[in-house]
This record gives structure tokens, C-alpha cells and sequence, in this order.
């Protein structure tokens, strides 16, 4: 693999203090990790070649990583639309550092951080480094997209990312490294785990979309989307109704009506199903006067 191959740079260029944390961290499951032998430690993690570092080694370790591997940087922006960018920032650091950076900001807080975390880690772990492509995290009004250069293996598809399935990281080096220091909890889990973190907050499930050449990982902000409403087991006059309220800000009995097509009796009874669903709340005085808007 890529990561495992030896670069050119050798142990004056081991950020130490770096080492040592992650010999701290990754006790527990690694009891041979003594951070006074780095040497050894190294050679354990199979990130010392000769004398020479691997390039997980690197990218773990290095004092400066992106002078010898520019793409290994981590680019976030704000954007109004696909061409419109507001704001970008672009963070630099080893790939343990990489995996905090950025998760500070406002912007983001709308999303389950440690899901974000999870795909971002996927991101380092799963990449082609042999790309120029830096690993990009894109902010919009409604979405968020991490996207990684790098395709999925032909054992996987982005449907089976869903559910159990098996671990094939391209970069082994570097995950079995992130699982060590407690970043990963098992191989293989990380996009289920993704998933159940957004359905906990009530959040529509993540999409993946994949190339050749690309991985990316899309977060909806909004719980209202039509597919999310299908997956909560809503038919198509219902999913129409909630995009009528979302719009408007609320919608009545007559309203769903004229706007389904169905009689009094049958809007009464998909608004209450609505209703025990917790997407919308009744307000108002019984009669005409009742109206229903997104629940709070």
C-alpha cells in the first residue's frame, strides 16, 4: 500500500512530542506502545523502514508533513452556491491533528460532531494520496460535503456503506494507527456508526456518492427533506404537505385538502398521523381555526 511505502526522510524529522501522546493514548490497546523507545515503537507500528520513515510514518509523526506531502491538508469552505464561495480556510498538521481541525467551527454545529469526526477520519484513512486533491469540507445553507480523492474498493458499493461490512482501508498503516490511539472502535463500523449518529438527532441519514476517483460523504441539515420523510414511512400526499408548511409555515384542514386532493375525512387522518409522529403540532381552536406547523 501507499502508506507502507519508505519515504525519504528519516527519524531527525519524528515530532516527538507527538509520539509520545499518541504512546499515551494508544496504551490500552497496544501495551508494547513505550514512548521512551521510539524506535522500537516505530518498528512495531511498521512505520520505520530501514531508517527511514514509511509514509504513514509521515503523515503520523512528521514535523511538517505537507512539506513533503502537500495534498495531505485539510480545506474548508462556506459556500452560497457550488461557484459562489464566502469564506475558505485551509489547516495543516499530521493526520491525528487533521482529524480535530475545523470541528470548532459555528458552522457546523448544526451536525453531530463526532459523526463528522467519524467521516473526516474515513476521509484520511480511505484516501489516494498519491492525488493532489486536498481532503475538502464544503458548507452550505442546507448541506455539508466531505469529499476525499479516492474511490470505493469493487467490493463495495455506496449502498453497502449502510450497514456491516467489511474493512478495506487503503491506507492500513494509518487506520490500524487511528484504532490503536482509540480514534477507530472496530474496522468496518465507521459509516453505520455515521448513520445511527444523524438518525439520533432526528437527522436525515448521510448520502455517499462515489467515483472512480472520488468519495464523498453529504450531511442534510434539514429533517424535512422528501427522502428522509419517505424513509419515516410517509407516503407522497403527506411528504407534499410538509413541503406546503415549510414553505408557508403552516397548513389546514381545507388547505390539505386543495392541495392533495383528498376528502375532509382523509386529510384529518394523515394530519393526526402527522401529528403522532412528532412533524407536526396542532395549534389553534378546534374547527377552522385549527392549524398545523412544524414541530418546534
Amino acid at each position: 500500500s501507499w502508506d507502507s511505502l519508505p519515504s525519504e526522510w528519516s527519524l531527525q524529522e519524528v515530532d516527538y512530542e507527538r509520539l509520545r501522546w499518541f504512546a499515551q493514548q494508544a496504551h490500552e490497546r497496544l501495551p508494547y506502545a513505550d514512548p521512551t523507545d521510539a524506535k522500537r515503537l516505530l518498528r512495531n507500528l511498521e512505520l520505520l523502514e530501514g531508517d527511514r520513515l514509511t509514509n504513514a510514518g509521515v503523515l503520523l509523526f512528521g514535523k511538517r508533513p505537507q512539506r513533503y506531502f502537500p495534498q495531505a491538508q485539510l480545506r474548508i469552505g462556506i459556500f452560497r452556491s457550488p461557484i459562489d464561495i464566502l469564506d475558505s480556510h485551509d489547516f495543516t498538521g499530521t493526520v491525528s491533528e487533521l482529524s480535530l481541525e475545523g470541528l470548532q467551527r459555528r458552522d457546523i454545529w448544526d451536525y453531530p460532531l463526532d459523526a463528522l469526526r467519524e467521516a473526516v477520519i474515513n476521509a484520511l484513512i480511505h484516501r489516494d494520496y498519491t492525488s493532489m486533491m486536498d481532503i475538502q469540507i464544503r458548507i452550505y445553507d442546507d448541506h455539508l460535503e466531505i469529499t476525499n480523492a479516492g474511490g470505493l474498493p469493487p467490493e463495495l458499493t455506496p449502498e453497502s456503506l449502510y450497514g456491516p461490512h467489511a474493512s478495506l482501508p487503503r491506507n492500513p498503516l494509518l487506520a490500524r494507527a487511528f484504532y490503536y490511539a482509540g480514534y477507530i472502535e472496530r474496522w468496518g463500523t465507521g459509516t453505520t456508526r455515521i448513520v445511527e449518529l444523524c438518525r439520533e438527532q432526528a437527522l436525515p441519514a448521510p448520502e455517499f456518492r462515489t467515483t472512480p476517483h472520488m468519495m464523498q460523504v453529504i450531511f442534510f441539515k434539514d429533517p424535512y427533506i422528501p427522502e428522509h420523510l419517505r424513509q419515516l414511512g410517509l407516503h407522497e400526499r403527506q411528504i407534499k404537505a410538509v413541503q406546503y408548511v415549510k414553505k408557508r409555515g403552516s397548513i389546514t384542514n381545507r388547505e390539505y385538502q386543495s392541495t392533495t386532493g383528498v376528502s375532509k375525512a382523509t386529510a384529518t387522518r394523515e394530519l393526526e398521523a402527522l401529528t403522532h409522529l412528532g412533524i407536526l403540532v396542532k395549534v389553534g381552536s378546534r374547527g377552522r381555526g385549527t392549524k398545523y406547523r412544524l414541530h418546534p
